[in-house]
């Protein structure tokens, strides 16, 4: 899933998107006006509770599963898969593979234009003062190296306005390593201190509160202002517990000097030094390589293509791509996998004689962790052929179970959703609520007004695996992915079957 900072600018990027989209409305289909409520559609459930197509899925997926054995190959062979890197171009050739093997009518590679590349080279960091240790540290993507052993002094840089800054930092950064935040607030989950929880609540209500433009700006401005006065580098808070990192980046954003995470409880350490007037110098040596030229990266789609409805389509996704401190196992190599598990259920169908009256389409993105970029891409290479999307089904939220499913402003589909997930009750429960998904790939279709989603799951640790170190396949758990995979695949087969298209927004 997308980081927040990354998410700012795929925001911005999209709503541009909306001032090239044609969004024409199917025949019979007017938009309704500007706050007036949707009248909810009517549906035929038959199609939504066929017991002979829904069965044969749900064993499909129950008996003749081969999730364990991709998601081991996808994290343990392929391995990382950063957008950019030979890995994730081998994943794209793999999942097309396995589609062709698993019996989807058609599966190829689509072309999308991507930044310059970047590779992870070797980094040690250690600390000289107040005391000698070695560090856990690792480079922030797409930033630079910083060509040999670079010491300095730790500081922290708080400045709020442009003022501030040059009141009481301008003229004495050059040589430092900054640090422009304070700690993400942890607890001590073994010995928690009620008045301490207190304070950590109130201090990530803060640090969540929303800001305005102006404040968005100003870190940006910062950080040119410090590298033209010549920091060492930036520290960066890891933000997790237990001594995980979190990794972001993209070439849209690429760091003017060299950006190293550490763990929560280094950061800590560091602002405490600080605050007690101790002198806390580092020493870091990181080796990261960019490459020169924007290059061409991949989408992964595959189709089965329906029957008397084939022009409509519905899309089932999750992105491909992953950080590279792990190898990429709940973000997102488990969404990636249930998509893949799906084409081989719905495959062993069609097999059998039986096509879905849609065509129903399988699409593995890249670029999502910088910016949603292979979503957006494929939305606008396939504007022309939206107003005929069905829905958009995305799963990025973990190797959790499906829960259920946010109706991200389709409030009238509420019925048909509830439906939807009768004859799957024995994997349930489900709950289909209100509310907006955001971070992931089904938010490139929205300026299009397609119904896009992005399902409900159990956590399972997600905060901690994400984008850190441990995001690997010990940290998966494949019998919650094979249930998310027989839920996309009954899903997207009745959305594909069902006499209703579904309402614009």
């Amino acid at each position: 899933m997308i980081g927040r900072r990354v998410l700012l600018r795929a925001t911005a990027i999209a709503l541009a998107a909306v001032a090239c989209a044609r969004t024409a409305t199917p025949p019979g289909q007017a938009p309704p006006s500007v706050g007036t409520p949707r009248p909810v559609p009517a549906f035929d459930a038959r199609a939504l509770l066929d017991s002979g197509a829904v069965n044969f899925l749900m064993r499909e997926g129950a008996q003749r599963s081969r999730v364990r054995e991709d998601f081991q190959y996808l994290t343990d062979v392929i391995g990382p898969r950063l957008t950019g890197s030979a890995g994730v171009r081998r994943a794209n050739e793999w999942t097309v593979e396995r589609m062709r093997a698993y019996g989807v009518d058609s599966a190829a590679l689509e072309p999308w234009p991507f930044g310059v590349t970047w590779q992870r080279g070797p980094l040690t960091m250690r600390l000289l003062s107040p005391h000698e240790r070695v560090l856990q540290a690792v480079s922030w993507a797409w930033a630079p190296g910083t060509n040999g052993p670079v010491a300095g002094n730790v500081m922290y840089v708080d400045a709020a306005t442009h003022d501030e800054y040059d009141r009481r930092f301008a003229g004495r950064v050059r040589g430092a390593w900054v640090m422009l935040s304070k700690p993400f607030p942890r607890t001590n989950p073994d010995a928690p201190d009620p008045a301490d929880s207190a304070r950590v609540d109130s201090l990530r209500t803060l640090l969540r509160a929303p800001k305005n433009l102006q404040q968005e700006a100003w870190p940006g401005e910062l950080m040119a202002r410090l590298a033209a006065e010549g920091v060492a580098g930036q520290i960066i808070d890891g933000g997790k517990e237990f001594g995980l990192l979190t990794m972001s980046g993209s070439p849209n954003d690429i760091a003017p000097v060299p950006m190293v995470v550490i763990a929560n409880s280094t950061f800590s350490e560091f602002h405490r030094l600080l605050s007690s007037g101790q002198r806390v110098r580092v020493e870091v040596n990181a080796s990261n390589t960019f490459g020169r030229d924007t290059v061409t990266q991949w989408n992964s789609v595959g189709e089965i293509r329906g029957s008397d409805l084939a022009s409509e389509v519905v899309l089932v996704g999750a992105h491909l791509d992953s950080w590279d401190l792990g190898t990429g196992a709940t973000d997102n190599g488990a969404g990636s996998i249930a998509v893949l598990e799906a084409s081989r259920i719905l495959g062993a169908l069609k097999a059998t004689g039986v096509r879905p009256r849609r065509t129903i389409r399988f699409v593995f993105f890249t670029g999502e962790e910088q910016g949603l970029y292979g979503s957006q891409y494929y939305a606008l290479a396939h504007r022309e052929e939206l107003p005929r999307f069905q829905a958009v089904l995305v799963l990025d939220n973990g190797t959790g179970r499906i829960t259920g499913m946010a109706l991200q402003g389709w409030d009238e589909l509420r019925p048909l959703w509830t439906t939807m997930m009768q004859p799957l009750a024995s994997l349930g429960p489900f709950a289909v609520r209100s509310g907006n998904k955001t971070g992931t790939d089904h938010l490139a279709f929205l300026p299009f007004r397609v119904p896009s989603f992005n399902y409900d799951q159990v956590a399972k640790g997600y905060d901690h695996t994400h984008h850190s170190q441990m995001d690997v396949f010990d940290a998966a758990v494949p019998r919650d992915i094979g249930q998310a995979a027989t839920i996309m695949a009954v899903n997207a087969w009745q959305l594909a079957n069902v006499g209703l298209f579904l309402p614009r927004k």
